[in-house]
């Protein structure tokens, strides 16, 4: 199956690659894709046509990073509006982990929970779900879907060549960019300073 996703993506026309790139990392955390199609190979595949000179790699960047802060808001908005009813029936343990980890770790849930797949399809309806104010949940999101779409874009763009080794080693990429997340992550919560209340 992930072959064939993979070269219906690489053979679809150019100027449906950068719409694409957006609905599929928007429709991962707003609809629940990534059941079905992993938002990091999405836009990982736009890097990879945008290195083979098909599109242009500003416009599958500003895709593969408005997609997801997208997608997370409307995930938190539907988290927030619908409440408990948004959950998967069939991923009630996923869902479960999801409102612990926001209700524990609060915002940098949200920043983190990017990073590791399927539980960012959950994170954004939890945060809704919990009640966490817009205002402290986007500045998260949109920190973690510019670190998280830039970087899978330009992964995507420097391995284009070497499509195969990449699509084995995605769950390594996975694992590597939640490495960078932490970092950030840390960086940010204890050697920046705190403005004063």
């Amino acid at each position: 199956m992930l072959d064939r996703l993979l070269k219906a993506f690489l053979s679809i026309p150019a100027f449906w690659v950068v719409p694409a790139v957006f609905l599929l990392s928007a429709g991962e955390t707003a609809l629940f894709l990534g059941f079905v199609i992993p938002g990091e190979l999405t836009v990982i595949l736009g890097g990879v046509l945008a290195a083979r000179a098909h599109v242009s790699l500003p416009a599958v960047l500003a895709a593969s990073i408005l997609g997801p802060i997208l997608g997370d808001s409307i995930g938190y908005y539907l988290g927030r509006r619908y409440g408990e009813n948004v959950s998967h029936r069939h991923r009630r343990k996923r869902w479960a982990s999801a409102q612990r980890w926001v209700r524990t770790k609060g915002a940098p849930a949200v920043f983190l929970g990017r990073f590791v797949a399927f539980v960012r399809s959950f994170i954004p309806p939890a945060a809704g779900v919990s009640k966490m104010p817009y205002r402290t949940f986007f500045p998260w999101n949109a920190a973690a879907g510019v670190l998280w779409g830039a970087g899978s874009a330009l992964l995507g763009y420097f391995a284009g060549e070497n499509l195969e080794a990449l699509v084995n080693a995605l769950g390594w990429i996975g694992i590597a960019l939640l490495g960078v997340a932490i970092v950030v992550f840390v960086g940010i919560r204890f050697f920046v300073p705190r403005r004063p209340r």
